[in-house]
């Protein structure tokens, strides 16, 4: 195994807490699970508010408390523009966040149960596995995120 098989296996360890979150305009939807792939606590159903994001920080800590979870990283696909919120938030909260290639999700929902339907709860669960399976550790959009981030933080001070 080369480098970059390595990390990406020493990435996520017994002690992660992954989660898979569903994008959606107004209605969000969160799966958590640990490295082998176990759900952990019950779905998330977040709204695209400050208060939905809240108790989705809330959530996240409530299951990382039960489970003895010492990391946590998130994954979602960036669906239009409707994730910026949730990742600047996530952003401020210094929990890692990570994009999933939509495509993918698509293509890896039927290996789970051979069933190419579509719903919000299944996309978080193959979004949270797919999350063992990518490098996090150079996401193509963390810079123009940065860039974004730092654009209308400033935007709203002036």
């Amino acid at each position: 195994m080369n480098y970059n098989q390595n990390h990406k296996i020493a990435q996520i360890t017994s002690n992660t807490l992954i989660i898979g979150i569903d994008i959606a305009k107004h209605h969000h939807v969160a799966r958590a699970q640990d490295y082998r792939g176990m759900e952990l606590g019950s779905t998330c159903f977040f709204d695209n508010t400050q208060e939905g994001f809240r108790a989705f920080i809330n959530w996240i800590h409530q299951i990382k408390e039960s489970y003895e979870m010492e990391s946590v990283i998130t994954g979602m696909e960036p669906t239009g523009h409707y994730w910026l919120n949730l990742a600047h938030i996530l952003k401020e909260e210094q929990i890692k966040f990570v994009t999933v290639n939509p495509l993918h999700v698509k293509h890896s929902k039927e290996l789970d149960d051979n069933s190419p339907t579509k719903n919000d709860v299944k996309d978080a669960i193959v979004i949270a596995q797919l999350l063992k399976m990518v490098d996090t550790r150079n996401q193509q959009y963390h810079k123009e995120f940065s860039r974004n981030y730092v654009w209308r933080r400033n935007y709203a001070i002036y």
